[in-house]
C-alpha cells in the first residue's frame, strides 16, 4: 500500500504543505514510541473535509427541500414545462455564482464562524452580532420548519391519495420530525 499524502493547512504560517499520512499529527502529541505525556492543553480538529464532501455539503444546502416544493408552482404560475426549465437554468446560474463567491469568501477568510466573520470584516462587529441573533431567532427556526413540513407532505401524501391531509396530522408529524431532528 502506498503512502497516502494529504495537504495540511497551517494557519499560524498561512501555508499548505503535503504531509505523508503516517506523519500526520501534531507535534505536541505523542506518537506510539513516546512514553511521555505531552504538556500542551489545546485540542485542535483535524480537517477532513475535501472537495467532493464540500460539493456535496454546498449542493445540500442550497438545494435543501425547495427543490420538492417549488416547480409546482413555477409550472403554474408560468404555464409552459420548457419556460419553466429555462427559469430553473437561470435560477441554477445564479445559485452557482452565490457558491463561487462563498468559495472566494472562504479560502480569504480563513477564520470559522461562515457569515459571521464574513459580515464582521466587512461591515464591524455590530451588524454581524444582528445577523448571527436574527439567524438563531428567524431565519434558521424557519428554514427547519419549512423542511418538516415538507417533509411531512410527502411523508402522509401516500395515505391520502385522493384527498388532501388532515392538517393537524401533518403539522403534528412536522413537530415529530423538528423534535427528533439530530444536529
Amino acid at each position: 500500500m502506498g503512502d497516502l499524502t494529504v495537504m495540511e493547512f497551517d494557519a499560524d504560517m498561512d501555508t499548505i504543505s503535503k504531509v505523508p499520512d503516517v506523519y500526520r499529527h501534531h507535534e505536541s502529541s505523542p506518537t506510539p514510541s513516546d512514553k511521555s505525556v505531552s504538556t500542551d492543553s489545546s485540542v485542535k480538529l483535524k480537517q477532513t473535509m475535501g472537495l467532493f464532501t464540500g460539493v456535496m455539503m454546498m449542493s445540500g444546502t442550497v438545494i435543501g427541500s425547495g427543490i420538492f416544493v417549488s416547480p409546482k408552482g413555477i409550472i403554474l404560475e408560468v404555464g409552459s414545462v420548457g419556460l419553466s426549465l429555462i427559469i430553473w437554468a437561470i435560477c441554477g446560474a445564479i445559485t452557482l455564482l452565490g457558491a463561487l463567491s462563498f468559495s472566494e469568501l472562504g479560502t480569504l477568510i480563513t477564520k470559522s464562524g461562515g457569515m459571521y466573520n464574513y459580515i464582521e470584516e466587512a461591515f464591524g462587529d455590530l451588524p454581524a452580532f444582528v445577523y448571527i441573533w436574527a439567524s438563531l431567532l428567524i431565519s434558521f427556526p424557519a428554514a427547519n420548519a419549512a423542511i418538516a413540513i415538507t417533509f411531512a407532505d410527502y411523508f402522509i401524501y401516500p395515505w391520502f391519495p385522493n384527498c388532501e391531509a388532515p392538517f393537524v396530522a401533518n403539522r403534528l408529524l412536522a413537530a415529530l420530525a423538528i423534535g427528533t431532528e439530530k444536529s
